[in-house]
């Protein structure tokens, strides 16, 4: 693997926002997921979960609810009052329509998806048609006194289920009166208490599911009115609550972090006659889990820890792989820090502002494994902060470390940054070209002349940075056949002659920088790509896709190479195949053109091309273990992956030099010592 001299860097504060909402989307392949932050994201469940697409936060839209609505349109509705429809081509904001009832605290869509009810402050519900090119109000049912909690609408699209405080009410769409109402009262002592029903589901069998603030799950005859079953599962609330499309089994959270799956089940072998059993407790979550869904092969929750968790359902997969396994995400699938390598600068990224530190520095050597003293700290240079209640897409700073930009949705920055000993001075640069915002990938030539910037419908514009402190747009770089979705990635040469771009519908266009043409397109792939880089002597193209397959292009000739060729035909390990997490950064080692730096989340790879790759028989190690064993033993364990799993999780991992590696970590103990003290349980011998 060779020796590296490392940076481990442990400063970044990031805190990831909690889970607020999920949705599945009908008879498809994605989950949507809002943030408390008012950031929303997509996974795509055949490219292995993958964050696929994300629409960053902003201050003044809060995401209470989100559906799915007419096949491919997402809505989310929040306290703001305002139902919103987002641009899932363009990731961001398409349209917001005011729903006129307050703040909205529930929505819906039929199962036809071509209406949403949404429930509002005012005790009111409110019908709207999904149209092309927005939604319409149509009208409202018959309002009440209390707040609409949970809403949810009967298969057959007759009826509607609507939760608040204290009751539940059945709504007849066709003439919108209440036609039932039934009381969920709390008794302790003939005290009265209040009951808030959090979360409700409406079977297409007519019984009303409910979960609620005191620990119950609650199954009701609509029509009578009447309570079938009541399961306590929690001593606190029961928050979220999400049925699977058979209607055979249910998933809960709990405020303690708990999850629950109920299941209906015959009471004997061979009867007809079925009872709603809870059969799995899982306890994957330290807060509340605000939030869960269910897949037609997996339970889903999200929670205030900002974990999404997923649980393959056993039974539903056919074979063991990657589907089996269990996932938790914690982090996002792309990158928050950028490097200047040859200032030693390391960029994070915030939600609202950026940090530029110094790396530290020492002037002793050691033994492998030694931890060095610095004779210099790392340094906080430079905050930068965004105004306004945008949210920051994307940012980078250049390998020279005098050039900052980033974009929110509306406006693209850039910043050019003086050292004068140990002072720092930073000064915005003026009259900026107007691009077609947002900017969704930002990224610096390797001489840090010109600036990349992805924006939307599969164009890059080309920037030119200018001395003392200014830029001139130079081209837009465009598919020939153009392209609806925006560029995500980007890598450039380090000769500054090629620049690959990936767009939304997973297609990698390849520009000649020379020129400004249009060179080529890499064959389509049926994942996604997580990661991209141009090695900086041969000019090949390596990628990363979302299913864990490598793939190495050369963009001179305009084919795979002949080791790419033979990594599809022998095939990668099985244990690397089945990682449940995506690579999302790749470099490489000048001083050995044969290397391919790589990491993910949990591990940290040197890919050695001259050496064969390993069949299925062999220990992919962690490099710690194999120094452990004997020589001869080390040698019989001789292949291309050297993989390092000291650090994590690990957000990023660039190469300074031939000889010195940065990896930024951020430990999930120090993200929980700043979330809100969890709902203490007690716990039996304690």
């Amino acid at each position: 693997m060779g020796e590296f001299e490392v940076h481990r860097v442990r400063f970044f504060g990031l805190v990831p926002a909690g889970v607020r909402c999920l949705a599945c989307q009908p008879r498809g392949g994605r989950l949507a997921l809002a943030r408390t932050d008012g950031a929303v994201e997509v996974y795509n469940f055949a490219a292995n979960y993958f964050q696929e697409k994300v629409i960053p936060g902003h201050d003044a839209r809060s995401v209470e609810a989100l559906c799915w609505a007419a096949g491919e349109r997402l809505f989310g509705a929040g306290l703001g009052g305002d139902i919103t429809e987002y641009d899932l081509a363009r990731l961001c904001v398409a349209r917001s329509v005011d729903g006129c009832g307050g703040p909205i605290w529930s929505m819906a869509a039929n199962r036809s998806g071509t209406q949403l009810a949404i429930g509002c402050e005012d005790g009111s519900v409110k019908l709207f048609q999904v149209v092309p090119g927005g939604i319409q109000f149509e009208r409202n049912l018959d309002r009440r006194k209390g707040r609409i909690l949970c809403l949810s609408w009967h298969p057959s699209d007759t009826h509607i289920a609507a939760g608040s405080i204290d009751v539940l009410r059945v709504f007849d769409v066709c003439s919108g009166q209440t036609i039932q109402r039934i009381m969920v009262n709390y008794h302790v002592h003939k005290v009265k208490r209040e009951c808030i029903v959090w979360s409700i589901a409406f079977l297409s069998s007519g019984t009303i599911v409910t979960s609620d603030s005191f620990g119950r799950v609650q199954f009701w005859d609509w029509e009578r009115g009447t309570l079938l079953e009541s399961h306590t599962v929690s001593a606190s609330a029961v928050l979220s609550l999400s049925v699977s499309e058979k209607e055979d089994s249910i998933i809960v959270g709990t405020s303690t972090g708990a999850t629950y799956q109920f299941q209906l089940l015959p009471v004997k072998m061979g009867s007809l006659e079925k009872r709603w059993v809870r059969t799995k407790p899982f306890q994957h979550h330290t807060h509340d889990v605000r939030a869960v869904a269910h897949s037609s092969t997996a339970l889903i929750s999200g929670g205030l820890d900002a974990q999404l968790v997923i649980r393959p359902l056993m039974e539903k997969i056919q074979k063991k792989g990657y589907e089996a396994a269990l996932r938790k995400f914690t982090f996002p699938h792309r990158r928050l820090v950028s490097c200047a390598r040859k200032a030693r600068l390391l960029l994070f990224q915030f939600s609202q502002h950026l940090e530029l530190w110094r790396l530290g520095s020492t002037n002793e050597t050691g033994k492998d494994g030694e931890v060095l003293p610095l004779c210099r700290m790392p340094e906080h240079l430079v905050q930068l902060k965004s105004k306004g209640p945008e949210h920051i897409y994307c940012s980078c700073v250049s390998p020279c470390g005098s050039w900052v930009a980033y974009s929110t949705a509306s406006r693209f920055h850039l910043y050019r940054v003086q050292y004068e000993g140990d002072s720092v001075s930073v000064k915005k640069v003026p009259k900026v070209p107007k691009l077609l915002l947002p900017a969704y990938q930002l990224q610096f030539s390797a001489d840090s002349g010109n600036l990349f910037v992805a924006s939307a419908r599969g164009s890059v514009h080309v920037l030119q940075l200018l001395e003392p402190g200014g830029c001139k747009h130079l081209h837009v770089l465009q598919p020939p056949s153009g392209c609806p979705e925006a560029v995500y990635l980007l890598a450039v040469s380090a000769d500054g002659h090629w620049l690959a771009a990936v767009s939304g519908d997973w297609a990698i266009h390849v520009y000649n920088l020379k020129c400004f043409k249009h060179h080529c397109t890499v064959p389509m792939y049926s994942c996604a790509v997580t990661a991209l880089a141009i090695h900086p002597i041969t000019n090949n193209l390596v990628i990363a896709y979302s299913d864990q397959q490598l793939f190495e292009f050369s963009i001179p000739e305009k084919q795979y190479t002949a080791w790419s060729r033979t990594v599809q035909n022998c095939g990668l390990h099985k244990v690397w195949l089945e990682r449940d997490s995506p690579i999302t950064h790749i470099t490489f080692n000048p001083k050995n053109p044969s290397h391919i730096l790589l990491h993910d989340i949990y591990m940290f790879c040197v890919l050695d091309k001259s050496l064969p790759l390993p069949d299925n028989s062999a220990l992919l190690m962690n490099q710690s273990t194999l120094k452990q064993l004997p020589e001869t033993a080390r040698q019989r364990q001789l292949h291309a992956f050297k993989i390092c799993k000291k650090f994590q999780p690990l957000l990023f991992a660039d190469l300074l030099d031939e000889n010195c590696l940065v990896m930024v970590e951020r430990p999930i103990m120090d993200i929980k010592t700043q979330l809100p003290l969890p709902i203490q349980q007690k716990k039996f011998g304690t």
